[in-house]
């Protein structure tokens, strides 16, 4: 039986995160005092005590939650305790900090470069994402490659029948009535003001580029499967290309949860705010178990 220890990305945040941590152990008090001193604010006051709107601020969410996450982690002794690492988007570097490669400081000043240089990046263009439901992702693909005078891609694999595109409004305006038309159940355009995982995310990738380029990375303790080839690495120099194409890739979740499992993963532990990853998994294949660690 294998292991593997898993973390959300954006949108897992909730009032009040991290708090039963900070009261509970000293190691998550240092770690979120280590923290608002980095950050040069105190996020864990937002945390707490923030409302659903403070935590819904990019340059707040994507710390908050990476924080959340590794102090977990780092609580419960999961390190020790499993034989892989994967994580959605943003938490693939709650990931690379459990598994050694980024010490838990220099991996949150990475993540508040990321969540400043992608708002910066919806800013300059008007895009948006949306969400494909009961649909095979040949199709998905297929539809968004049919529109040519605009921006569409796939961004999130998700899970078997959910998937997540990206692009500018017209864009995606164009796909869900084309989605709609194919037989999808539900087109849901999202709540967000980017084009997350897309070519619009550009100007941030490049930004990053020089954040990632300046911060020490160490090879992977255990494996990490990463979110743009679904494959296992341990390799620093491989894992960096590999968080920098990030940006600008798609999500490949679906596929990550089938490399993990056909590996010999049986088990997930989710680590963080919220369950979304467990469901996620539960829809590719109902044997697997998962358990959360909040």
């Amino acid at each position: 039986m294998k292991k593997a220890l898993v973390f959300p990305g954006q949108g897992a945040q909730f009032p009040g995160m991290g708090k039963t941590l900070y009261e509970q152990s000293g190691l998550a008090r240092a770690m979120f005092a280590q923290a608002d001193e980095i950050l040069g604010f105190e996020i864990s006051a937002l945390m707490f005590e923030g409302t659903e709107d403070d935590l819904r601020r990019t340059s707040v969410t994507q710390p908050a939650i990476y924080i959340h996450s590794v102090v977990s982690a780092r609580v419960n002794d999961m390190d020790k305790q499993v034989q892989a690492a994967a994580g959605h988007s943003l938490g693939e570097f709650s990931a690379l900090a459990t598994a050694g490669v980024l010490a838990f400081e220099d991996g949150l000043r990475l993540v508040a470069i990321r969540a400043n240089a992608m708002q910066k990046a919806c800013d300059l263009q008007v895009s948006t994402m949306a969400a494909v439901l009961g649909l095979e992702d040949e199709i998905v693909e297929e539809v968004c490659a049919s529109i040519t005078d605009d921006i569409v891609v796939p961004a999130n694999y998700n899970t078997v029948g959910q998937l997540v595109i990206s692009g500018t409004k017209t864009g995606i305006a164009k796909a869900m009535e084309l989605l709609k038309e194919r037989g999808a159940s539900r087109v849901i355009e999202l709540a967000v003001n980017g084009a997350f995982h897309s070519p619009l995310m550009e100007s941030a990738r490049i930004e990053l580029a020089e954040g990632i380029s300046a911060t020490p990375f160490s090879d992977a303790q255990i494996p990490v499967y990463q979110n743009v080839t679904a494959k296992p690495h341990t390799s620093s120099a491989e894992i960096r290309a590999n968080l920098l194409a990030q940006l600008t890739a798609p999500v490949r979740w679906t596929q990550t949860v089938r490399a993990l499992a056909a590996d010999g993963v049986t088990d997930f532990v989710e680590c963080g705010p919220g369950k979304v990853l467990s469901g996620l998994i539960k829809k590719v294949d109902r044997q697997l178990n998962t358990e959360q660690l909040g």
